[in-house]
């Protein structure tokens, strides 16, 4: 939980309601890659968002 509350406040909001139980380290990732390459807060989630929508298609 710890490592939860650390998170940036947008990334908390985007994993309290994602669809799929996301792991604080794989959110974490998909953030800072999109972060480091220069992209803004809109454009990271979007890439979770990219990321839950190709699991949740593999699913059905």
């Amino acid at each position: 939980m710890r490592d939860f509350d650390r998170l940036p406040p947008e990334l908390r909001a985007w994993m309290a309601q994602a669809v799929l139980p996301w792991s604080v380290t794989s959110c974490l990732k998909i953030w800072r890659n999109a972060r480091a390459s220069g992209e803004g807060v809109e454009v990271a989630l979007q890439r979770l968002t990219q990321a839950e929508a190709g699991c949740l298609a593999k699913w059905q």
